[in-house]
């Protein structure tokens, strides 16, 4: 008889976030494009986001708050032994950005790889990351989501310009002590079929970028927005009723929903379809806008360092991206 695999429980033990100090406002895309505010906001719920410099990249972003979750960890980097970094945005197409983040923080031993899964990658990262330490592959590891999406935001197209921003937030992942919490349970999906509803449509090897197309905005996001919308609630409804089943959770067990931060009407959705209050469900949308990868880790950290929920709490990060992707998790803090 094979024996089963020995699964060691796996924890949060600190997070970190970093957005960069420019902020752009509603009131200055109204100045360059044709919206307002009132337009801006009753749509999407958001009022300002952040950019990055023109020479701050995805890893300097990744770095900030990679130190930010192993100061919280009580973790040396010394002592870090695997990095994950998701990102549609990597500072260059090789090496890996989280290449580059083991160089910064000094984590010498650390194995370091990207992965790419859109809005949804932090938490594929933390999926991929809690079964390599569960299965006693690794101890420790951060997960790091990290964009800068200003560089691939066509500034003059109103549809989707107004969505987007940069930032990163990364958790540090280990073995749980007795008495300590964990990662309950977690879930992820993709649905090919949808490429097309949100995408990048240039810059890979099937659409290079030439001096003939460059002006094109081939490598800017595009989005069908109504589509988006539809199988965003569907997909994230399905997956947070996943983890909360096999976490063995009922609505009223859960203190906090992290969901990803990309519109007010689809987070308003969740709340409704999960039976959830709406003062359970942390939104950081209004001041940083989508930021992708870096969307539920930046919430995820500002809810920690807030105190939306506190040791023992129950809570639920739930997302969706360009793929279509989809992923949730259920955790005891």
């Amino acid at each position: 008889m094979t024996e089963s695999p020995t699964v060691f429980p796996v924890c949060i033990a600190g997070t970190g976030s970093y957005v960069p100090e420019r902020i752009l406002t509603n009131a200055e895309l109204a100045a360059r494009v044709d919206t307002s505010d009132e337009w801006i906001v009753t749509r999407t719920g958001i009022r300002e986001r952040r950019i990055a410099a023109e020479n701050e990249f995805t890893s300097h972003m990744a770095t900030h708050a990679a130190r930010k979750a192993l100061e919280d960890a009580g973790l040396s980097a010394a002592d870090l032994e695997l990095i994950i970094v998701a990102t549609i945005t990597p500072d260059t197409p090789t090496p890996a950005t989280a290449c580059y983040v083991q160089q910064n923080i000094g984590a010498s031993k650390a194995v370091a790889f990207d992965i790419s899964a859109a809005c949804s990658g932090f938490l594929y990262a933390m999926k991929m990351a809690k079964r390599l330490i569960a299965s006693g592959a690794f101890n420790n590891a951060i997960v790091i989501g990290a964009e800068k999406l200003s560089h691939i935001t066509n500034w003059e197209d109103r549809a989707t310009c107004v969505l987007f921003g940069d930032g990163a937030g990364a958790a540090v992942l280990r073995r749980a002590q007795p008495g300590e919490g964990a990662v309950l349970a977690t879930e992820m999906g993709t649905d090919g079929s949808l490429t097309h509803i949100l995408n990048v449509p240039g810059g890979g090897t099937a659409c290079p970028i030439t001096a003939a197309n460059v002006n094109n905005h081939l490598a800017t996001l595009t989005m069908l927005g109504k589509e988006v919308f539809k199988h965003a609630v569907t997909r994230m409804k399905e997956a947070a009723e996943i983890v909360i089943e096999r976490a063995g959770l009922k609505p009223e067990d859960i203190a906090c929903v992290i969901p990803h931060q990309a519109n007010q009407r689809i987070i308003d959705a969740i709340a409704d379809r999960l039976a959830v209050p709406n003062d359970r469900v942390f939104m950081n949308l209004h001041k940083y806008g989508n930021t992708s990868a870096a969307a539920i880790a930046i919430a995820l950290d500002e809810a920690h360092r807030t105190g939306a929920f506190k040791r023992g709490d129950h809570i639920v990060m739930v997302v969706f991206g360009a793929g279509l992707t989809w992923a949730a998790a259920a955790v005891r803090w």
